[in-house]
């Protein structure tokens, strides 16, 4: 959790390692075992190096642990709060390479935003901090309590009603206007749904998806 005496003034820095090999398999071995991490423990960024004459072609791997990643967005995240006037306790954990952050605060209404737009100005912010610092975009999830876990539910929940409703009446529907994260969330929810299929139309900031029902050969 977020301390307050936690020094968040300090110039905080990343840094990646370099490890190079025959094969991008090989680059990638070496990274792994100096960094002692899994896989899904690590961003790697992978180049291709052209040998000139008669040098070989190598692979290079510049490589950081995600748990590095965290605390350098931990913190950033707690120098935004402090610049916004917010006092927040915060608790980070990563899952399959994704970085979880929800925060705990009495002005959970201005961390969140209208629609969450605050919300996700933060965690593009965060995002674009990780970029500046080491050129790769990490997964981020940014939530204040359960905010988006609710949102995430009532989406999917949403989605599910309409598709069957499609499937019935082999009518297509569109759906609002939503941003990229909700797009993805409803594409996720109906992959596996029989019949049905799902597709982004129009142009940002009106993009949104349509459910259609779709015809398999058997029938």
């Amino acid at each position: 959790l977020y301390n307050k005496e936690y020094n968040w003034k300090e110039d905080i820095k990343m840094k990646l390692e370099v490890f190079e090999g025959k094969t991008k398999e090989e680059a990638k071995e070496k990274a792994l075992e100096a960094l002692n991490v899994s896989e899904n423990e690590m961003f790697c960024k992978e180049e291709e190096i052209k040998g000139k004459l008669f040098k070989a072609t190598t692979y290079k791997c510049s490589a950081i642990k995600i748990s590095d990643i965290a605390e350098f967005l931990k913190g950033k995240l707690t120098e935004l709060l402090n610049n916004m006037g917010i006092e927040s306790q915060f608790e980070t954990s990563v899952r399959e390479e994704q970085i979880n952050i929800k925060m705990y605060s009495d002005k959970n209404s201005i961390l969140i935003g209208k629609n969450g737009q605050t919300l996700m100005a933060i965690q593009t912010v965060l995002r674009q901090m990780v970029h500046n610092e080491i050129g790769m975009y990490p997964y981020i999830l940014l939530d204040v309590e359960n905010y988006k876990e609710k949102k995430i539910s009532n989406l999917e929940r949403t989605a599910k009603r309409i598709a069957k409703e499609v499937q019935k009446t082999k009518i297509d529907v569109s759906l609002d206007n939503m941003n990229s994260y909700e797009r993805r969330i409803i594409h996720n929810a109906l992959t596996k749904f029989k019949n049905i299929s799902t597709t982004s139309e129009g142009e940002e900031p009106n993009r949104h998806i349509v459910i259609r029902y779709v015809e398999t050969e058997e029938e």
